[in-house]
């Protein structure tokens, strides 16, 4: 006796790193073959109608729109759709509600093996109209939503030892990547949590986080100073006497927007 056909899926997400994180854990889990991937909103609109996957794994932040963009576009083509994404804002209750499942980065195994087990069941049952109708009926509310709602979260969750420990944005120094992951620095204390620079970067400059180096993303008001390297580079120093390398593709922005007149190099 065979099993259950195994879930088709598809992948949407701008980040490559994230889209491999995701792939390796829906290949632990089982029962999902991986069918495509997809960067931007046009590339998931025209991946998911040429390829009729089972379920799509959909972030909300992407190039050319956002995966709400996505959800409207498809209409009725639209499959069973997992958001995924780094926010946990507003929508998460309104999406557990009312769309299939909503999963926040980093995705833990458990929480995914959940919401695929609720994507079977879904394909399975013969309401998929109507909630496809609920789901698009609660983008719509989302979007009409008052825009204090939607304002981002303060604290970011790292996990440790002890469980999962809330870490206030304000609180931070600065943020070192280290490969595909950060480091979040706090006085003598840091966290390493499994996001890119890149994204943090984008994610917190609402909160007054500079990048400084490819590497490298300091909260602006902890910076009490700019100085000079033997080698000619610029350092930000830090009160505890951290000094931070400015990367000379980044010199000039830094110093704008730390108020000081850019020198020549």
């Amino acid at each position: 006796m065979t099993g259950p056909s195994p879930l088709r899926a598809l992948i949407a997400d701008d980040e490559p790193i994230a889209r491999r994180r995701l792939a390796r854990a829906l290949a632990r889990l089982g029962g999902v073959e991986l069918v495509g991937e997809a960067g931007d909103c046009d590339q998931t609109v025209g991946a998911v109608r040429a390829l009729r996957p089972d379920l799509l794994l959909l972030d909300v932040q992407m190039p050319g729109g956002d995966g709400f963009a996505v959800v409207d576009r498809l209409a009725g083509a639209l499959p069973p759709v997992i958001f995924v994404t780094a926010h946990d804002g507003y929508a998460l209750r309104a999406f557990e509600a009312a769309a299939l499942d909503y999963l926040t980065k980093p995705v833990e195994l458990p929480r995914l093996a959940a919401a695929l087990s609720r994507a079977r069941t879904w394909i399975a049952a013969s309401d998929r109209a109507e909630r496809i109708a609920e789901l698009q009926a609660t983008v719509a509310a989302l979007r009409a939503a008052p825009r204090e709602a939607q304002a981002p979260s303060r604290d970011l969750w790292v996990k440790g030892r002890l469980g999962h420990q809330r870490i206030l944005i304000d609180s931070i120094d600065y943020i070192r990547a280290e490969r595909d992951y950060a480091r979040l620095v706090i006085g003598s204390q840091s966290h390493l949590i499994p996001e890119t620079i890149a994204a943090l970067a984008e994610r917190l400059a609402a909160f007054g986080f500079l990048r400084i180096h490819r590497s490298l993303l300091v909260r602006q008001a902890a910076v009490r100073g700019l100085g000079r390297r033997r080698c000619g580079g610029l350092v930000a120093r830090l009160p505890d006497g951290t000094e931070l390398p400015v990367g000379r593709s980044h010199a000039q922005r830094v110093q704008r927007a730390l108020g000081v007149r850019p020198a020549a190099e």
